[in-house]
């Protein structure tokens, strides 16, 4: 299959830097290493390479990479990523638009190097030992670079679940009295001696330090392609041993991996050290070491293990990884209204097309930028713009937008961090920070158009609007209570369950009953939700999906989001849920059709003066002016 343009796969590591171009499905061209400490920093790499590529500075639109693929040897949490064995870091969001590109995914190398392995021919690996691969069972992974990578898949219907783990930073465990005294060398330099001090590059150097010294013998510091190459040529004794030490560690931590995820599919060697040691590798005491399991031993036997001799195998992974979030974004609903425009295009006015055209040449830019910006680089008035939003069935601008986005997300990795002890207090803030933000993003791909709309109908009919909350969630009732007064609208917020009761029996026909919990099985706040139905009032819930306050409630607004319940802090679900008042409010404010000049000035305050000049000029346009200053900053 030939990509409509080609594709930028890259892998990223400690010391090099490598890329390659795919122009169609498992074709790599243009391969090429850098080295990182050539560059100073990871835009500028790519930047040289892209800039090499033959005939780069005549390339046409077609031929202009839009999507790229990262593979780093980094834990990738959120939006910024920061190398562990190498001062680079970068936004991935930001690069993305430095870069020029549509799409830009960034993972972790060896989750890369995991997807490949389903896809490697016979002749990719070389089978070390004996053993028979259980078909549909998990594989393990684990190789030896600039630092011990460790991670492994797990079927998944027709596909593969990569594990991203930091594997390699177990505790070291020496199995013989020689490798206590390789430990005891290494605590000199380290605190916590892991696998990965001894199964690295940096590792084999410190090996070959320890037996030195253990054997009271002088020699000289080596690195690890010197120590490996006196090793194959068999030039030095102390070399061998090193290597043939570095093997049987690696065997250890291989078993280690084999039993702790049960990987009958096999356990995979890459990296690259392993690869280049050809047949020393396999006579090593790697496979002897990996059996030996006490009880476990025919367990383990059974269980194959592999080196990886294909050379661009985390291009593979790479480009599958890559070849997937494409596919989603194909078929999510931003991905189904560029279609539709296209579709369109013929049909709209020739301003209109204009308008068109500048949405599928810069749809990320379109997310962000107010009308005035739009209308000026279309070269329409801004009526056309929103004319354009309602020709593709969409309300105004800012309901375009909200459809464009939940399809533009796929340079975002959602993910949740754990916040540990030892964090300092910049890591507790990123990852408090991270973890809210992926929230956001999960509710915001789980909005439901109708159900907002109907819950905004009912909030529009309502003579007054009640809220009831308990708990850490009672803010959430009086923020809204608050909203909602702010609009003229008579509101209260109960909090005590006593009060809430009471105040649920004296609700009736035109009365509404705005209920936040995050379970939705709090028995004082369904009594109220059956009181208030009972007395003809309507019930909006904003709590999980399939809880029993879903099936009291006329309308649910479902926010799906399991926090640490033993910390007694709903920090993450109370903010989902204060958001979720935010749009309500909003929009019946603009059901309305009569926002307060403090909101318009409070929204103001989040767009660019072009916005707010742009609404100073053309009031009335389109009530999606405030809106578009909200979503605008929805990324």
């Amino acid at each position: 299959m030939t990509f409509e343009r080609p594709r930028l796969l890259a892998d990223i590591g400690g010391t090099f830097a490598r890329f390659a171009v795919e122009p169609e499905a498992g074709v790599f061209l243009h391969a090429k290493s850098l080295r990182c400490a050539d560059h100073p920093d990871f835009h500028a790499a790519v930047r040289s390479y892209l800039d090499g590529l033959p005939g780069a500075a005549s390339a046409g639109e077609s031929e202009r990479v839009a999507h790229a693929c990262v593979a780093i040897a980094n834990p990738v949490e959120g939006d910024q990523v920061r190398m562990t064995n190498y001062h680079w870091q970068f936004s991935i969001e930001e690069m993305r638009h430095r870069l020029g590109l549509d799409t830009l995914v960034v993972v972790n190398d060896f989750t890369a190097l995991a997807q490949a392995l389903p896809r490697l021919k016979a002749d990719e690996r070389q089978q070390v030992g004996g053993g028979q691969a259980a078909p549909n069972h998990v594989i393990g992974l684990l190789g030896s670079g600039s630092g011990l990578g460790v991670s492994g898949l797990i079927p998944a219907g027709d596909g593969w679940i990569a594990l991203g783990t930091e594997g390699g930073h177990t505790s070291f465990s020496p199995r013989d009295e020689r490798e206590i005294a390789i430990l005891r060398h290494a605590w000199r330099e380290y605190s916590h001696v892991s696998f990965e001090r001894l199964l690295s590059g940096p590792g084999l150097s410190l090996i070959h330090r320890a037996l030195a010294e253990l054997h009271g013998v002088s020699a000289p510091t080596r690195q690890a392609p010197e120590i490996t190459q006196a090793a194959l040529d068999g030039s030095d004794a102390l070399c061998q041993e090193t290597v043939d030490v570095f093997c049987a560690l690696l065997g250890t931590a291989a078993g280690n991996l084999a039993v702790t995820l049960g990987a009958l599919g096999g356990v995979f060697v890459g990296g690259g050290i392993v690869p280049r040691l050809g047949p020393l590798f396999e006579r090593s005491s790697f496979r002897r070491r990996f059996e030996e399991r006490g009880r476990f031993s025919d367990y383990v036997a059974a269980i194959p293990t592999y080196v990886i001799t294909a050379e661009q195998a985390t291009f593979k992974g790479a480009s599958a990884i890559l070849e997937s979030q494409l596919r989603k974004l194909q078929t999510s609903p931003g991905a189904a209204i560029l279609e539709q425009i296209r579709r369109a295009k013929p049909q709209l006015t020739p301003a209109e097309q204009r308008v068109a055209e500048q949405v599928l040449a810069r749809p990320r830019a379109v997310l962000s930028d107010p009308i005035a910006d739009i209308s000026k680089a279309a070269g329409v008035s801004q009526p056309t713009v929103i004319r354009f939003c309602r020709s593709l069935g969409c309300e105004g601008l800012s309901d375009f937008k909200l459809r464009l986005a939940s399809g533009l997300t796929g340079t975002v990795p959602v993910t949740h961090t754990k916040v540990n002890e030892d964090d300092s207090m910049v890591e507790l803030g990123a990852k408090v920070l991270g973890n809210t933000a992926s929230a956001i993003l999960q509710v915001r791909s789980q909005l439901n158009r109708d159900t907002i709309d109907r819950a905004t109908d009912i909030l529009m009919q309502a003579r007054r609007i009640e809220c009831f909350a308990a708990g850490h969630y009672g803010v959430v009732a009086q923020d809204a209570q608050f909203k909602f007064l702010r609009f003229g609208v008579p509101s209260s917020a109960y909090t005590e369950p006593r009060l809430a009761h009471l105040a649920s029996q004296v609700l009736g026909p035109g009365d509404v009953a705005l209920i936040v919990s995050s379970g939705g099985k709090l028995p004082e706040l369904l009594d109220v939700a059956e009181q208030a139905r009972a007395r003809g009032a309507k019930v909006v819930a904003i709590t999980a999906s399939q809880s029993p306050l879903v099936r009291k409630a006329d309308v649910a607004l479902l926010v799906d989001h399991l926090e640490d319940v033993a910390t007694h802090l709903p920090m993450v679900g109370r903010i989902l849920h204060l958001l979720v008042i935010d749009i309500l409010a909003v929009g019946l404010a603009m059901r309305r059709g009569t926002v307060e000049r403090e909101v318009i000035e409070a929204l103001d305050e989040r767009a660019t003066p072009a916005a707010r000049a742009a609404r100073g000029a053309a009031p009335g346009v389109s009530m999606a002016s405030p809106m578009a200053a909200l979503t605008s900053h929805s990324r």
